[in-house]
């Protein structure tokens, strides 16, 4: 390995790229360097709590407690209904708001960023982001690129569009939603490159708000399920890292009121899908009925859900990597980590997407044969009940999810990260 060496971990304020990160830092720190987090501060104690060094900046404008909570409660109230709508449809909506905060995160960035870079004196930054921060790219050293969303956050002619949750061979639906949404997003894309003109960092042609890194970029999703390109990725550039599974505490199952030793279920929506209370008590009153277990995610909402059924447990937060192993079957929402970990560990998953890779992420579980996608609202008991038998029976899906978890873990995501940015430090010096 390189001598030590301290690398600055940047990933954007979502939950998925910050808990990515950590697992890349983990097998950083088992080769004896230094990861240090640079984080916006909602995310205090989120990385200290695995063992790193945390250095907070203010990612928007600065807020009191109070006054965020408001922010995001009055942010998850103006969105809900959009996530009963389809992928295209979101870009007047929440891709629109989404894309509108991340250029905002850039432009506040900005503001102690490169100060706070000055003062850790990184011999790497890694970067999971969708936006530009000028002054990761322009400190000096090299910068890596972490794509923890799905594979088509790299665009290509030949493959869906991210975000657009098209199926691979629907060109129709690729074109549909690129005119629409760059036509959309054009003013937002020209706030942006007005900005990075006051940094002398050159515009993206629109709808592009970032570039792959020239050193190393490092792509979350597992081979089994990439799609087929126009122009291949070069392999010295871009490396699939096969799942990247941080290690968390372990857990143990509860004891059930009702149910004894029928199947288990985990069921997570993240932080955003499980503030719908509405519907997490139409799942929860569905699961009541259905012969398995459930470990349910309900977030700062438990207080919301009085009466549950014996087969169900609920809690605001589960060690999803110690979880996802020890159940027969997982009901999520796309999210990338969610995506991946299943995957990995070879459990069969109903995804019920609401917004961002979700999409793509449904589209491509059942494409690829490793499991069933669900409207997140169009749904009965009764069409619930069947596709979670169909996750615990189907023997297609099973030999699927053998070999590709076989796959995964054969690779070890995290260590050949680790692998590779150690390489990367060595030949710089």
């Amino acid at each position: 390995m390189a001598a030590a060496k301290t690398i600055v971990f940047f990933p954007e304020a979502a939950l998925g790229p910050a808990l990515n990160s950590v697992g890349i830092a983990q097998a950083c720190r088992d080769l004896g360097h230094r990861p240090v987090f640079v984080a916006d501060v909602a995310f205090k104690g989120t990385f200290e709590a695995y063992g790193f060094e945390e250095r907070l900046i203010h990612m928007s404008e600065p807020m009191s407690a109070e006054q965020s909570a408001q922010y995001w409660q009055d942010f998850i109230t103006a969105q809900l209904p959009a996530f009963r709508t389809s992928a295209y449809e979101q870009i007047d909506t929440y891709v629109k708001a989404c894309w509108d905060a991340i250029v905002e995160t850039s432009v506040w960035a900005e503001k102690e960023l490169p100060q706070t870079l000055a003062a850790i004196k990184p011999d790497l930054i890694c970067i999971d982001n969708v936006v530009l921060f000028p002054a990761t790219k322009a400190y000096g050293v090299p910068w890596v690129r972490i794509i923890s969303c799905s594979e088509n956050e790299i665009e290509d002619p030949d493959i869906p569009p991210h975000l657009s949750g098209c199926g691979e061979n629907d060109k129709a639906c690729f074109e549909r939603y690129r005119n629409r949404f760059r036509e959309v997003i054009k003013p937002i894309h020209d706030r942006f490159s007005a900005f990075l003109a006051t940094r002398d960092q050159p515009p993206y042609p629109t709808g592009e708000f970032f570039e792959p890194s020239p050193w190393l970029n490092l792509l979350l999703y597992p081979e089994p399920v990439t799609f087929k390109r126009r122009h291949a990725l070069d392999p010295k550039r871009f490396q699939y890292l096969e799942g990247c599974v941080r290690e968390e505490k372990p857990y143990t199952i509860p004891t059930f009121a009702k149910g004894g030793s029928d199947p288990l279920v985990y069921v997570s929506f993240g932080s955003l899908g499980s503030s719908d209370v509405d519907l997490m008590k139409r799942l929860i009153a569905a699961f009541g009925g259905l012969p398995i277990r459930v470990l349910m995610n309900v977030g700062d909402n438990l207080a919301a859900y009085p009466d549950v059924p014996g087969n169900v447990h609920l809690a605001p937060f589960f060690p999803q990597p110690s979880v996802i192993p020890q159940v027969d079957a997982v009901i999520h929402h796309g999210g990338n980590n969610s995506f991946t970990e299943c995957l990995y560990f070879g459990k069969p998953a109903l995804i019920m997407p609401y917004c961002w890779d979700g999409h793509d992420n449904a589209t491509r579980v059942q494409e690829t044969g490793h499991g069933l996608k669900l409207h997140r609202y169009d749904w009965t008991a009764e069409s619930l009940g069947a596709a979670i038998r169909t996750l615990l029976t189907d023997k297609s899906i099973a030999a699927k999810l053998a070999a590709t978890a076989s796959h995964m873990r054969g690779a070890d995501g995290r260590r050949k990260a680790a692998t590779l940015l150690d390489t990367l430090l060595r030949s710089k010096g």
